[in-house]
């Protein structure tokens, strides 16, 4: 896809976009990553990566300041904006906290993006932007023509799924007026093995599970894809010339007493829930459909294998007793 093999990678100290440069830098490409502040210790684990130290450069970066984003991207073939808030406990500031960053975000480096003539813009949204319709035939597939009703979201105060939802439609606005190539990727609940050593929202979910102990537990469906996985999809979108539009990215449906099952059988001596309820609602977010990435020619590892990599991974960075 890229003649020039240098590539940017928004909030590069992130969980998938930390995995992402691992992944860039063994296929050969020169790697700038934004980050807040590249002298900051929680970024350390960027500069361990084998060829980072000859082909990854760290910049710093606010999404919210165009002219900070241009030195980063301006010699860039390919841009993959991965920077975005994810909620980890209360939103009480949904502008500020969600939707300002989100959105503006995603503007302005798009807009650095197209200064610099970019040949392809990889934006990485989220399920959030494609489940929360009500209006969605009941029992039909959601693939990627589905969107999240913005308004629905607003008035249920989903401002996760409200930010992510305006961002990607926004990117896509853009590239209409601009003629930039953008693609995007919708992954679900991200889990596997972390580089970082600093908890992220969706290794969370997981965690839950095995040190909480709660007694009752909503038996949620839950909808996984290994952090592998998801980054294999991101490149396979930059790489593949006719890659186009958005792509649903997910692995597995299960319910979370199976889940929690599964984990019991591997790992037996941690803290589960006892009981579960279920809600009938839930079920809608089974029907989903990644056919459209398969069809580029991606695949997924077993669930199995992303749980154990998760657990030993959090083993390892103390986060389990």
């Amino acid at each position: 896809m890229a003649e020039k093999k240098i590539v940017c990678v928004t909030g590069a100290g992130g969980y998938v976009a930390s995995w992402l440069v691992k992944f860039l830098l063994s296929r050969g490409y020169t790697v700038n990553g934004t980050v807040r502040n590249p002298s900051d210790e929680k970024y350390s684990h960027l500069k361990k990566l084998e060829k980072s130290s000859d082909n990854l450069k760290l910049f710093k970066a606010d999404m919210l300041d165009y002219n900070s984003l241009s030195p980063p991207i301006k010699y860039c073939s390919g841009v993959f904006h991965l920077a975005s808030p994810v909620p980890i406990g209360t939103i009480t500031n949904p502008e500020v906290q969600m939707i300002e960053p989100a959105v503006k975000g995603t503007q302005n480096v798009l807009k650095a993006c197209s200064e610099a003539s970019v040949r392809r813009v990889v934006v990485m949204s989220s399920l959030a932007a494609v489940t929360m319709n009500p209006n969605w035939p009941k029992g039909q597939l959601k693939d990627e023509t589905c969107w999240s009703d913005i308004e629905f979201c607003r008035t249920t105060n989903n401002w996760y799924h409200f930010a992510k939802t305006v961002a990607e439609s926004e990117a896509f606005e853009l590239a209409k007026r601009s003629g930039l190539d953008v693609v995007s990727v919708c992954p679900a609940i991200v889990l596997g093995p972390m580089l970082q050593s600093s908890m992220n929202a969706s290794s969370l979910v997981l965690l839950e599970h095995l040190k909480d102990g709660n007694e009752e537990m909503e038996n949620k469906v839950r909808i996984i894809v290994d952090v592998r996985d998801i980054v294999e999809a991101m490149l396979l979108l930059y790489e593949k010339p006719e890659a186009e539009g958005r792509y649903v990215c997910n692995a597995h449906t299960i319910k979370t007493k199976y889940l929690v099952e599964m984990l019991k059988g591997m790992y037996p001596n941690y803290n589960y829930p006892k009981k579960f309820c279920d809600w009938e609602e839930i079920e809608e977010l089974s029907y989903l459909s990644s056919k459209k990435l398969q069809r580029l020619g991606w695949s997924h590892r077993p669930l199995e294998e992303t749980l154990v990599d998760s657990i030993e991974s959090y083993k390892q960075n103390g986060l389990l007793n």
